[in-house]
């Protein structure tokens, strides 16, 4: 029996998520997209690679997404990976997950190394927005407030974890960057996403102060 489940949470896309997959696949770990109410061929790209699929009618955000998905799986550790990941590659699955087994950690983050400038950069400024994570089954259940988080999934996972007191460990993924949101869906598409996010994101700062 494998020892984590791929959870990738997906919204419309088809270009890039048959490729993540069938990385995960070739590491030899199940896969579990939750299509969030995607309107193009996401789905079905996710069934092509070898992905159960988990399909949620209209679109919850990334945190309704995984909740959803989680229904899914049935090993003791989660890999949560985003649908636009470029460049990787099985053994940063591997690593991704070895803090955990090992007990050194309560959750891995994948930080991106050596892959394109614009990501590069941004992980550098914000590590702890990274949507590559490795968490046990169990912890990523318990976080309150799970189903409900949008954009601001990654500051709810990272505080939740600070919190609670958990061991957590940054794993640099060599190579790999994401497709950018301004390249998804047009320069101004993209940015008005961006902000929004950005937004999201102020505001669950300032509640949680």
């Amino acid at each position: 029996m494998a020892e984590a489940t791929v959870l990738i949470p997906a919204f419309n896309e088809e270009a890039t998520v048959g490729r993540v997959v069938r990385v995960a696949r070739e590491a030899g770990f199940p896969v579990v997209v939750a299509d969030d109410g995607s309107k193009d061929e996401t789905a079905r790209r996710a069934l092509e690679a070898g992905a159960e699929v988990v399909r949620l009618k209209e679109n919850r955000g990334k945190g309704g997404a995984i909740a959803e998905g989680l229904k899914a799986v049935r090993t003791p550790f989660v890999l949560l990976l985003d649908a636009d990941l470029l460049g990787l590659r099985p053994e940063h699955l591997f690593a991704l997950l070895k803090p955990l087994k090992e007990g050194e950690a309560r959750m891995a983050v994948g930080v991106f190394r050596g892959g394109r400038a614009s990501t590069d950069l941004a992980m550098r400024l914000t590590p702890f927005l990274s949507g590559q994570r490795a968490l046990r089954l169990e912890d990523l259940r318990s976080v309150p407030g799970l189903e409900r988080a949008r954009y601001d999934l990654e500051l709810l996972l990272t505080r939740h974890a600070k919190r609670a007191g958990w061991p957590v460990v940054y794993v640099p993924m060599e190579g790999v960057s994401q497709v950018m949101k301004e390249e998804k869906r047009g320069v101004l598409a993209g940015l008005g996403h961006r902000l929004r996010m950005y937004w999201e994101i102020l505001r669950y700062r300032l509640r949680a102060r």
